[in-house]
């Protein structure tokens, strides 16, 4: 029998995301989430969608779970239930999302004591997600360590980036002495993203210039020459870059010492403004882009307000990108805002002829799942809606290196 799945693992401060995928046919045997780790209230809630024991049933428990290690275990009862479990001899490894790789980690990587205690070493540069990911990564490999256990990082996509842009503007051996430079982030999604517009518009990746706008609570934009990233809208932190939910994106850095001198804030009440109490939420009161639209569509001016602003940072990136890449033969939106809010699109597009963009209206309504193209006819650069899949990206990206 050979082994074919991947368990992958998405650790948070408080929960865990899991897939089972089947890599022989890219199949989903399972997913769920555990949320409310630590508190009395936990959740686990699991779906088998195939395999020998499974049902297609949704269930959901809850009631204590205590750490992220009776988290896991949860879990691989839940899989055992439906014939799937943890010692199965048909897992090949555990992939694992680490947000932060710095410049050590640009590809996926088995994970051993050193790896691990290198991702430790970077927690300074994410503290509110490598502490996570490292905990997940601790238990699961008490749980098999007989089988890899493999790192797949959000920042690796952009390690590409010339050095360049990868660079700030400050003084070399400062910013070599801390680590200070533009990583970028999303970089699993950005880089399934680009490859699927390729196979969509049925070409070569190596053919396609695009540019992909990850638009979720959290949204970045990259762009990308022939599958190989060249540029990314946040840098050292998520912080950079659009609008979000609840971040500010690109800010003058003067404004933290105007705070600091002037309102008296701490370090910590600013970093807490600009990444909680940011973005669509700081300008209206709502990060749900829904709601936003609701209200911007009863003439609601906050709410319109923060909509503009959002618009209009995406139309900056996209003909900053367009500059970049020179060619430019796809658009493509993806995750929750993106793939869902076909009024962001036509906002976001709207005036953009010049750049060779524009939608069909009719086809830019349509909500579906599947990868699609909502470009008028005869539009000279695509636009395309391409539901991401960090999780299946992970998967691939781990099997492929433990059965090289």
């Amino acid at each position: 029998m050979t082994a074919s799945r991947v368990l992958v693992l998405n650790s948070g401060s408080s929960s865990v995301k899991y897939q089972l995928l089947d890599m022989a046919d890219r199949s989903r045997l399972a997913s769920g989430l555990v949320e409310r780790i630590g508190e009395e209230t936990s959740r686990l809630v699991h779906e088998p969608l195939a395999g020998p024991g499974a049902t297609g049933g949704r269930r959901e428990h809850v009631g204590p779970i205590a750490d992220h290690g009776a988290a896991l275990k949860a879990v691989a009862a839940e899989l055992a239930a439906d014939g799937m479990g943890l010692d199965s001899p048909e897992l090949a490894a555990v992939g694992h999302r680490v947000v932060h790789g710095g410049t050590r980690f640009t590809e996926p990587t088995v994970i051993d004591d050193e790896v691990l205690a290198e991702i430790r070493n970077l927690i300074p540069l994410a503290p509110l997600h490598n502490p996570a990911n490292v905990t997940g990564i601790e238990v699961a490999r008490t749980l098999r360590a007989d089988i890899p256990q493999v790192a797949v990082f959000d920042t690796a996509f952009h390690s590409t980036m010339p050095e360049y842009v990868a660079r700030y503007a400050i003084d070399a051996a400062t910013a070599d002495a801390y680590s200070i430079r533009r990583y970028g982030f999303h970089g699993t999604s950005h880089a399934y993203v680009s490859r699927a517009t390729a196979r969509l518009l049925g070409r070569p990746v190596e053919d396609v210039n695009v540019i992909v706008l990850h638009l979720g609570n959290g949204a970045s934009a990259s762009a990308v020459r022939g599958g190989v990233c060249v540029e990314t809208s946040m840098g050292l932190t998520p912080l950079e870059g659009l609008v979000m939910g609840t971040r500010s994106g690109d800010v003058d850095p003067a404004v933290v010492f105007h705070l600091a001198r002037v309102a008296g804030f701490s370090v910590d009440e600013i970093d807490s403004l600009l990444n909680k109490k940011s973005g669509l939420l700081g300008m209206c009161g709502d990060n749900d882009m829904r709601e936003v639209l609701r209200r911007a569509g009863e003439g609601d001016e906050a709410a319109s307000l923060a909509f503009a602003a959002y618009v209009h940072r995406l139309k900056k990136y996209i003909g900053a990108y367009s500059a970049v890449l020179g060619r430019v033969d796809a658009v493509t939106f993806t995750a929750g805002v993106g793939e869902n809010a076909h009024q962001v699109r036509e906002a976001a597009l709207d005036g953009l002829a010049g750049l060779g963009l524009s939608l069909d209206p009719e086809a830019n309504a349509v909500r579906s799942g599947e990868p699609r193209l909502i470009s008028a006819r005869g539009a000279r650069v695509a636009v395309a809606v391409v539901p991401t899949d960090e999780e299946l990206e992970i998967a691939t990206q781990a099997y492929a290196l433990v059965t090289q």
